[in-house]
């Protein structure tokens, strides 16, 4: 069963606002880096809007998965079963993606 059939809703939901302006955000960044290329500005001074913009993307992310196991794992690990385990496989893998990026 998913998460939305069980509660309504994603882990993340009440803070769906906060998620999208913050990605609208990055976004932003996004287009000024291309600018920045296209206008042929200084390397370092992309690069270092390209780490700006890869930590907030790693912020978003651990916001992500700090909802993630707050809300579905413990639900999942709540109810037992082999939901629960998938569960927590899911955020292990999720995590070792992030670890690895």
């Amino acid at each position: 069963m998913e998460d939305t059939e069980q509660t309504g809703g994603r882990g993340y939901i009440h803070r769906k606002e906060d998620y999208l302006r913050r990605l609208r955000r990055i976004e932003g960044q996004a287009r000024g880096l291309q600018r920045m290329v296209e206008d042929e500005k200084y390397c370092i001074d992309i690069l270092t809007q390209v780490s700006a913009m890869t930590k907030a993307l790693q912020s978003v992310a651990l916001g992500l998965l700090d909802e993630h196991m707050s809300h579905c794992v413990v639900q999942a690990a709540a109810a037992g079963g082999p939901e629960a385990d998938e569960k927590v496989k899911e955020a292990s893998a999720a995590i070792a993606r992030l670890v690895r990026s």
